[in-house]
């Protein structure tokens, strides 16, 4: 095999390899010798096929394979012995007629162009000084996670007396439209919380101020978006018996209240509650400082980029913006700034992208950094737990779709590079307020990244996203069923939300699942 450097302009190279039709024949003889033990034609013995056969049957094709062996080999072997380190996947480019190749007539002859990763003189990051926002967490952050818990916990207690704005009502009723009851418009021993919107619209107020043994008639208009056709935009009469009336009790904060979340006691709580909004503060911090150490690696590496690399990142980053504004009925004419200014600013975010990823790439390389398999099988089971009822095909994908590992690896890889990197850096603490450490996160949300791993940009403001009050609003609404009563419409986004499990119920249930 000879090896040449046709080309070496910037990062860019380009190596012709030659190898010897006499190389090649002696592959073909190789590959023929091995298959004429396996090979099983009609009128010949196992093993005792000639030579001369199996070539006139078999030749073209097994060249054909020992060419793409070749020139896989040939190549890898070419960057080894060189000591090049391709930015991206090398393209190969056979020069000549392959026929007389695969017929034995021609030498392989082929060129390989591709990107070299730059060289890389990493900084002394001893040096580099970084302040970590840190936060305690207040009293009454504790103490209105508990409160929330309580609210979730409430209990109803029969009361005499007239029904009340968030008072529990037990009722049975019988829905009918032009006297006649309708089907599923009928139920007993209906529980119904006053003001908490379960029902459609003017249902619960009309039973404001009824009392236990009171029967009252309660005439509605069902909305004209109701999702039963036959009812939307009906008026409708229900007659209702109102059998009980129970007033809200709050919950006692005591420990049997904690073993309701599986704690031994209720300081065990409250601790429980305290470490998951410290690890919630700790996290923020964290990203803090390392989008603070992505911006100081940034400006303290200059190398040349590979513009392929580049290239390729920039249009990852265009067809998601683009792809965003569609979403959004816009075009990049629509945008708040003018296209060229645009592109300019986003191939800026690109360069950035590439410089960081080479610089993580080889501060894990020459510090032999790497990912686990089972730190990726954990991350794995984690993102598996987020699809409940769905574990196994979640496993099964990542299990058969490379590309999806390296997504679960490639997160992981930075996480470990940025902790070394700090562990080296020169890093303190700087005590600010809680609200001063949520600002931080709230404007990296408000701004959102481009896509998964980033490493730290904003992104510009020319299409902006939804902002994270909207995004966590529009997230607690996905996905959510209202309850299939009669005549009750589904659950607004406040019910919705006093359902779910806050942090502090599901840290009570890790800490019981951990006990």
């Amino acid at each position: 095999m000879q090896v040449t450097e046709s080309s070496a302009d910037g990062l860019k190279r380009e190596l012709t390899i030659t190898v010897g039709a006499q190389d090649l024949e002696d592959k073909l003889s190789a590959k023929l010798e091995e298959l004429k033990g396996q090979v099983r034609l009609k009128g010949f013995r196992p093993g005792k096929v000639p030579m001369s056969h199996l070539r006139r049957t078999f030749g073209k094709q097994v060249m054909t394979e020992v060419i793409q062996q070749t020139v896989s080999e040939s190549s890898q072997k070419a960057l080894e012995d060189k000591e090049l380190r391709p930015a991206l996947q090398p393209s190969i480019d056979i020069e000549g007629e392959v026929e007389p190749m695969i017929e034995g007539k021609a030498d392989l002859v082929f060129k390989m162009s591709f990107e070299i990763v730059p060289e890389i003189e990493l900084a002394d990051f001893s040096k580099v000084k970084l302040e970590r926002p840190v936060a305690e967490v207040p009293e009454d952050d504790v103490k209105e996670a508990i409160d929330r818990l309580a609210e979730q916990q409430v209990s109803y207690e029969k009361k005499d007396g007239k029904a009340e704005e968030k008072d529990q009502v037990v009722i049975d009723f019988v829905g009918k439209l032009d006297g006649e009851p309708f089907e599923g418009g009928a139920a007993e021993d209906a529980r119904l919380v006053l003001g908490s919107g379960q029902f459609i619209p003017g249902f619960e107020d009309q039973l404001l101020g009824t009392e236990a043994g009171q029967d009252v008639e309660v005439k509605v208009t069902f909305p004209e978006e109701y999702g039963a056709e036959h009812l939307a935009g009906k008026d409708a009469v229900f007659e209702v018996k109102v059998k009980e009336v129970q007033a809200p009790a709050a919950a006692k904060l005591d420990d049997e209240f904690a073993q309701r979340f599986g704690m031994e006691n209720f300081d065990k709580l409250r601790e429980a509650i305290e470490e998951q909004i410290k690890k919630d503060y700790d996290r923020v911090s964290r990203e803090n400082v390392k989008r603070v150490l992505l911006d100081e690696l940034d400006a303290l590496h200059s190398f040349e980029l590979p513009p392929t690399l580049v290239e390729q990142e920039f249009e990852q980053i265009w067809q998601q913006f683009e792809h965003e504004l569609e979403h959004q009925g816009k075009t990049v004419a629509d945008a708040d700034e003018p296209e060229d200014k645009l592109r300019e600013e986003y191939k800026g975010i690109a360069e950035r992208r590439v410089r960081l990823g080479l610089v993580l790439a080889e501060v894990g390389e020459k510090n032999k950094i790497q990912v686990q398999d089972a730190e990726v099988n954990q991350a794995i089971a984690e993102r598996a737990r987020q699809f409940p009822g769905q574990e196994r095909q979640v496993y099964e994908y990542f299990t058969k779709t490379p590309q999806a590992i390296a997504q679960i690896r490639a997160p992981l890889f930075e996480e470990k590079v940025v902790d070394f990197i700090l562990e080296l850096a020169d890093v303190t603490e700087k005590p600010v307020s809680k609200d001063e450490l949520l600002a931080s996160m709230q404007d990296e949300h408000d701004h959102d990244h481009d896509h998964d791993h980033d490493h730290g940009e904003k992104k510009k403001p020319a299409a902006k996203k939804k902002t994270a009050a909207k995004k966590t609003a529009a997230k607690k609404d996905e996905g959510d069923e209202g309850e299939k009563k009669p005549a009750a419409k589904k659950k607004t986004a406040a019910k919705k939300t006093a359902t779910k499990k806050t942090a502090a119920k599901k840290t009570a249930a890790k800490k019981k699942d951990e006990d």
